[in-house]
Formats: structure tokens, C-alpha cells, sequence
């Protein structure tokens, strides 16, 4: 006879999604998974590689910091391609993109931004906002590309290095704390998702 735990997720899609994602965490497309959707949310793709990095993390904490410097790696090189379409290909693949995900006319209060703040733009790679809107925006505003990297792999850094050191010393409470309130922390994950868009809409508007 099944346990709570197992009728449980039987009966809650989410859980059976989670489940299944922490048995494929050690699979053998894992790490290509996580490069790929690591550099696609750096130019293109609406949602972060952490759905990958935590489960893979918290099947085996110790090989955290590396899933986070493997995230970085990525997430940078990405960046660099969503500079490249802000600066190359900004009136059609660029634009298309901003607008589909809601910025509309507000790349040009961003570009003007630029001109005000500087390299402070790319360090918002730390905060929820999304980093393709970012990284197009800084080849849109012509940011010198050198200045650009290496502030990406800084902030870039400290984004997945903060959460691979989250789940390094704290792995089992913070497995325990996702199974135990997992609906919950989904409703927080997507709403930190959604804030992190609607701050791009007027942050630098």
C-alpha cells in the first residue's frame, strides 16, 4: 500500500513534476539542460535555470558551487548574445523580444537611462530583473562590451553563487522547508518572476 507521501503526489500534479525532476537531476542531459536554459534567460528564454540548478543541487549539496559557476558560465555567454541582438539585430530579433515580454516603447527610457546611470543597469543581474532585458538593453545603448562582460560575470557571480551557497550549508533544511511548503514556494518563486517584469516596466521608465 502507497504512504501519504506517495498518494500525495500522486494526487498533486505539482508534486509529481517535483518528483520527477529530483530523480532526473542526476540524469544524463542534467547539465546540458541547465547550461542551455542558463543561457537562453540571459537573451531570450522568460524563465530562470534555477528550476534546474536547485534540484540538482540538493541531490548532492556538495557539488553546489560548481552547479552555480556552470550557471554563471552560461548565463554570461548568453548575455553576451543578447548583446549582441540589442546591437546587431535590436529592429527585428531585439525588438520583437522586448515586446513580447511586455516593454514595449520603454527600451528608449531605458537607453536614456544609460546615459544617467551608467554600468549601475548591468548590476541589476542580481535583482529579479529579468537579465535578457539587460543584456539587449546594453547593446541597444552601445555600452562598451568590455565593461559589460566583466560586470556580467560579476553579477552573475554572486547571483548563483548566493544560491549554491544557500543550498551548501543549509541543503537539507532548505530540501525539507521545499517539500514540506513545495505549493507555496512555487506561488513565491512565480511571483518573483512576475515582480521581476513588472520592476523592468518602471524602474527605468
Amino acid at each position: 500500500m502507497a504512504n501519504g507521501v506517495q498518494a500525495r503526489t500522486r494526487l498533486n500534479p505539482l508534486r509529481g513534476l517535483y518528483a520527477w525532476v529530483m530523480r532526473n537531476a542526476e540524469g544524463r542531459y542534467a547539465w546540458a539542460t541547465m547550461a542551455a536554459i542558463a543561457f537562453a534567460e540571459s537573451s531570450f528564454f522568460p524563465m530562470p535555470p534555477d528550476i534546474v540548478m536547485i534540484p540538482m543541487a540538493l541531490k548532492d549539496r556538495r557539488r553546489a558551487f560548481v552547479l552555480a559557476a556552470w550557471c554563471t558560465l552560461f548565463s554570461v555567454a548568453g548575455g553576451m548574445l543578447g548583446y549582441l541582438i540589442g546591437s546587431w539585430l535590436y529592429d527585428s530579433i531585439g525588438e520583437w523580444l522586448i515586446r513580447m515580454y511586455g516593454m514595449g516603447g520603454d527600451i528608449d527610457s531605458f537607453r536614456a537611462a544609460y546615459q544617467k546611470y551608467g554600468a549601475f543597469i548591468v548590476l541589476q543581474g542580481i535583482t529579479p530583473i529579468p537579465y535578457k532585458i539587460v543584456t539587449i538593453a546594453s547593446g541597444f545603448a552601445g555600452m562598451n562590451f568590455g565593461l559589460f562582460l566583466v560586470l556580467s560575470l560579476i553579477t552573475r557571480s554572486v547571483r548563483f553563487m548566493g544560491v549554491g551557497a544557500l543550498i551548501y550549508f543549509f541543503g537539507e533544511p532548505v530540501r525539507l522547508a521545499i517539500e514540506k511548503y513545495l505549493e507555496w514556494v512555487m506561488v513565491g518563486f512565480l511571483a518573483v518572476v512576475i515582480a521581476g517584469y513588472v520592476i523592468a516596466r518602471y524602474v527605468f521608465h
